[in-house]
Parts: structure tokens; C-alpha cells; sequence
């Protein structure tokens, strides 16, 4: 059985030999992770607690360095064997590192150091390289909480502008349907539970468990009956309705919400013929919610023609801002939904009359994996190294691309306690700690220590979390 806990084997191969290539006499190493652009000019920093909390909370046993002695040697790789068992013996097993955040869910601007990672033991300065690979994964929760808040935001400003219920209705207005298309379990976990930090729609139940047993929520985000084709088509073409009909007795109930998908033949004659005719009755006495879900052709056309025949069907009321409110129904659109067709639809949706109110999105693949490290263009470096006793600035400026550039020294990041604005500030080289860094008028630390020789220091909640993100606005 393939086992992946061992901390020694969750690293890049070359890691192994960058013990010895530091200069003689350093006892301490400084990095930090920072977006360094990228699609957005801003980040929703979330997901470090998961890292800490599934990796480096296990301390490193003999058997570990063990099974990673032998892997290395087999691989042609030097092994710091004496290193780790050092740390085994001297520190429990858990690697002399402290790291410092910004609390999760605050959102920064690219540019900006968002995590520091030091040393804390001269004898293992060289632990935080050695970690580098594990503790960069996270730009994947980052990437995806971010993308997930640029839509909250955009769909936030039509509901604003169309829907006497803004702020009650954003919640629901986008749900994850990324599971089947992610990479594997736990990033269906990580990511969607990154989504969540926004919205509370999902049908990812890995992320309902991801933040039950990172952030300790009980119950993240909910979902509700809803058809897919194989329970729609296994009736056959010539009971489409009955197969219909079966979906309102089964779950449309006075308050509940039931999602159909109704394009399995032909989406525009099931929604004038069979919902509006047909069953238009049955689903107004059932005191629920049809939610018509198409799943094919030009979203911003189907959209907005499937409203429009809805309308015909079931009528609308206007509401206080001179929008149209459909009763009885909703659509949800979950194909071919990403950033920019999202814009699409709700720019349609909205100049055609009609509230925000009777839309919904369903995004999958877009939200957890058509991104990478690339797309904010994360990165984590070492910036500075104790050498003879004296702090030195490490850094790259590569010729061939300034943007690859990286940041010099210990630093810190600050905020305006008014404005809210972000400052990346050096730290002394005579400084013995974070501490002594001089602030600006108005800044104050905008990182806290979050993890420290083994101990979790900070443990932010889901409720946190999500008050840190929906707080902030573009």
C-alpha cells in the first residue's frame, strides 16, 4: 500500500543534497511565499493550517529516516541522516522551524509576503529548503479561494445592482461541482473547501470534511436534491415527463428547492410543453422551488432564452429596483461556467430585465483545476541566511526576466490599522527577532506566528475565515 506520510519523501529529489551546499558556518535560513501576479492583482491567503495540521504536526520517527536512508541511497541522492536523527532526538521529531502568516482569509495584494519560514535550531538551518516543496502546495487552496472570491465579487455587484436581497442571496449563487475533475481526493478536499471559504453551495463532500478536520467546522456548505441524466433518461424519451413528475413528488416540498436538469432532448420544449403546461400546476402546488438546470449549447443564449420561456410559463413579479423576480422557478447554469463566462451571462441575464435573483452557477472544472502555480505565479525563496553570525541577503535578479526577481532579507508584512493597506518591510540584520522591526505610523503587524517547533500556535476557525474574506471588496 502506497504510503505518503513520511515528511523525508514529500520533497523534490535535489532537496536531499542542499544540506551541503550552504556556506560553511551558517547556522540559520530565512524564506518567505509570496504571489507574484498573476491573473488577479489579489489573493484570499488560506489552506497553511491543512499543511500543518496533516504534515508537520506527525513527528519524524527512526523508522521514517530509515525507509528515506535507503530510498536516497537507491535513488543517487546524499541523505542527512545524522541531521535528522538529531532532530528525532532532540526535538521529538518535529522539524525546529517557526512560520508566520497573515491570519487566513485576509486578502492581500500580489507582491507581498504572505508566509516567513525560519529556522529556530543552528544545528538543522537548513530544515526550511528541505520543506520548501510541501509548504508551496500552497498556492493551490490560495489559487482557488482567490478565483472563488473574484466571482463572489463580480456576482456580488449585479445582485447589488438587480436584487433587493443581495447580500442574502450571494451565498448560494455559486456551487462547486469540481470533484469528478480534480486530480485526486484530497485536492477535491482542499480545493473545494478553499471554495467554501466564500460561498456556502457544494457538492464536493470531501471539503465538508476538509474543514470539519482543519478548521473544525461542523457543517460547511449544503446542497440540495437535484436530477442528473442517467435518472432522467433511464425513463425514456416518451416518459420525459413522468420522469419529471417523479422529481416533484420525490422532493418539492413548500420551502424546498429541487434541481432538474431538463436538456437531456430538447431544454426549450421541456420548459414550454412539459414544465409550463404540463406539470406548471403541480409545480405551484408543491410549494417549492424548480430549479430547470440546461447543460448544453451557448450559456449566455441558453440562459437567458430559458428565462425568458420560464417567464412566458409562470409569470413575475418586479421588484424595488425595476427587476424581474420569476415565480415558482430558477435556473441554474453549471456548463461551460468560468470567470469570463460568468461575466457573460450575468451581463445578459441583467440588461434583459431580469434579477440576479433567478440565476445560479454551478462551476467544476474552472474552479478546481484549471488553475496552476503559474496562475498567481507563486513562489517561495530563501531572502536571507546566518553566516558566520551575521544575517546576509539572499536573493536572485535573474537578467532574463525581472519578474522572476525575489525579495532580500528578513522581512515582515504590515498593514495600515485605517487604510488597510499592505507593506512588505525589512528587518534589520542586527535584529535578534520580527519584533524589533520599526513600523510606520499607522501599520501594525499584519503576521502572526502560526506554527512553532512543533506546536500549532494559531488555529483559525471556518467562521474566521470566512468574516476575513467577505469583509474585504475589490
Amino acid at each position: 500500500m502506497l504510503n505518503l506520510n513520511n515528511l523525508l519523501l514529500n520533497t523534490d529529489s535535489y532537496k536531499a543534497s542542499h544540506w551541503l551546499q550552504y556556506p560553511p558556518n551558517t547556522d540559520a535560513t530565512f524564506f518567505y511565499v509570496e504571489s507574484r501576479g498573476g491573473r488577479y492583482d489579489r489573493t484570499v491567503f488560506f489552506g497553511l493550517q491543512s499543511i500543518l495540521k496533516d504534515y508537520l504536526s506527525r513527528p519524524i520517527t527512526h523508522a521514517d529516516i530509515d525507509e528515506a536512508r535507503e530510498v536516497y541511497a537507491a535513488h543517487g541522492e546524499p541523505f542527512n541522516e545524522a541531521g535528522w536523527r538529531y532532530i528525532v532526538e532532540a526535538h521529538g521529531g518535529f522539524v525546529p522551524i517557526r512560520i508566520r502568516a497573515v491570519p487566513e482569509g485576509t486578502v492581500v495584494p500580489t507582491h507581498q509576503a504572505l508566509v516567513t519560514i525560519e529556522s529556530t535550531d543552528p544545528k538543522a538551518f537548513w530544515v526550511p529548503s528541505f520543506l520548501e516543496t510541501m509548504l508551496l502546495r500552497l498556492w493551490y487552496p490560495v489559487t482557488v479561494a482567490t478565483i472563488s472570491w473574484q466571482a463572489k465579487q463580480m456576482i456580488r455587484r449585479f445582485l447589488e445592482r438587480t436584487s433587493d436581497d443581495p447580500e442574502g442571496q450571494l451565498p448560494f449563487k455559486l456551487h462547486d461541482f469540481g470533484a469528478r475533475g480534480v486530480s485526486s481526493a484530497e485536492s477535491a478536499a482542499i480545493g473545494g473547501c478553499a471554495h467554501l471559504v466564500n460561498f456556502m453551495g457544494t457538492d464536493t463532500v470531501a471539503a465538508l470534511l476538509g474543514a470539519k478536520a482543519w478548521y473544525g467546522e461542523p457543517m460547511a456548505g449544503f446542497s440540495i436534491p437535484a436530477a442528473e441524466h442517467s435518472t432522467i433518461t433511464s425513463w425514456g424519451r416518451a416518459n420525459e415527463i413522468e420522469a419529471y413528475r417523479n422529481m416533484l413528488r420525490q422532493f418539492a416540498k413548500p420551502g424546498s428547492i429541487v434541481a432538474v436538469v431538463s436538456d437531456s432532448y430538447d431544454i426549450y420544449t421541456a420548459i414550454r410543453e412539459h414544465w409550463g403546461k404540463t406539470l406548471r400546476d403541480e409545480v405551484i402546488a408543491s410549494g417549492g422551488t424548480l430549479v430547470v438546470r440546461p447543460d448544453s449549447g451557448d450559456p449566455v443564449e441558453v440562459v437567458n432564452q430559458c428565462l425568458v420561456l420560464l417567464d412566458e410559463a409562470f409569470g413575475h413579479t418586479v421588484n424595488s429596483k425595476g427587476y424581474k423576480v420569476l415565480n415558482h422557478v430558477r435556473v441554474i447554469q453549471g456548463d461551460g461556467i468560468n470567470p469570463e463566462s460568468l461575466l457573460a451571462i450575468l451581463e445578459r441575464v441583467a440588461s434583459a430585465g431580469y434579477a440576479i435573483d433567478n440565476v445560479a452557477f454551478g462551476m467544476g472544472g474552472a474552479l478546481l483545476q484549471q488553475c496552476n502555480r503559474d496562475t498567481q505565479k507563486f513562489a517561495l525563496k530563501c531572502s536571507a541566511a546566518r553566516v558566520d553570525g551575521r544575517w546576509i541577503d539572499v536573493y536572485k535578479d535573474p537578467i532574463t526576466d525581472k519578474g522572476k526577481q525575489s525579495k532580500r532579507g528578513r522581512m515582515t508584512l504590515l498593514r495600515h490599522r485605517e487604510y488597510g493597506t499592505f507593506q512588505t518591510v525589512p528587518v534589520p540584520p542586527e535584529a535578534e527577532s520580527l519584533a524589533e522591526v520599526v513600523k510606520p505610523a499607522g501599520f501594525d503587524d499584519a503576521m502572526v506566528t502560526v506554527w512553532e517547533n512543533g506546536r500549532l500556535v494559531a488555529d483559525w476557525s471556518f467562521a474566521d475565515v470566512r468574516a476575513r474574506a467577505n469583509a474585504a471588496r475589490l
